[in-house]
């Protein structure tokens, strides 16, 4: 099963919301269509992983990239945010991601964190 997904604008923020695999084959297609949207704007980014059935180091590298990408500089007003499900979060604490990559455990959590900020 390859990548899927939807965008929603939001009056702040993109939800993408994704299924599928998240690997080598995904990837570039992923990160290209990801940072067209992210430089469009909002700013503010969640994606939706908790439907995500595997991430590769492929997969995780993107979702580097693209945090980078969200929030450029320490005063930039961009946030990136991961909803994610058991397999992901596994995978993203294996390599000591899961705080640069703030990850949360739903949709309503993490749309809750950028009305707190």
């Amino acid at each position: 099963m390859s990548l899927r997904g939807t965008r929603e604008v939001r009056d702040n923020c993109q939800l993408f919301r994704l299924t599928g695999l998240l690997d080598a084959f995904s990837e570039p297609t992923f990160r290209k269509t990801l940072s067209s949207k992210i430089e469009e704007g909002p700013k503010n980014i969640i994606l939706d992983l908790s439907q995500i059935d595997f991430v590769d180091s492929s997969g995780l590298g993107a979702l580097v990239q693209l945090a980078k990408l969200a929030k450029p500089e320490p005063e930039s007003k961009g946030t990136f945010q991961i909803v994610t499900n058991a397999r992901v979060t596994q995978t993203v604490k294996l390599v000591r991601l899961e705080k640069f990559l703030s990850l949360q455990v739903s949709v309503e959590e993490a749309l809750a964190n950028l009305k707190a900020s």
